[in-house]
């Protein structure tokens, strides 16, 4: 479930569960599950150590920040994973990915 946490170091942020399914024809939002997980499409291979950067990348992309504040938290070679976004609160990130998907 993505929920609004705190950092250790005092930084605020979101944290969203993605899935991800590799090898797709282009980068891409493919939708939102009932849970609140996003699904997401990458071209990348998942044999390919870029995957979870180019994740990254996209997702920063979608969301309008740098790619420094978005971070894999868990899952880094799994299909699901935990993505914290720094500064930006779980509405705000749901609502940029929505519009994306527009």
């Amino acid at each position: 479930m993505s929920r609004d946490y705190v950092l250790h170091d005092g930084k605020r942020g979101s944290a969203l569960a993605v899935r991800v399914t590799p090898r797709a024809s282009q980068n891409q939002i493919a939708g939102v599950l009932s849970d609140g997980t996003v699904k997401v499409h990458v071209a990348a291979d998942p044999a390919d150590a870029g995957l979870n950067a180019e994740l990254v990348a996209f997702l920063a992309e979608v969301l309008g920040v740098p790619k420094t504040r978005v971070e894999i938290v868990a899952g880094e070679s799994g299909r699901d994973k935990l993505v914290s976004v720094l500064d930006m609160d779980v509405e705000t990130a749901h609502q940029r990915i929505v519009a994306h998907m527009d």
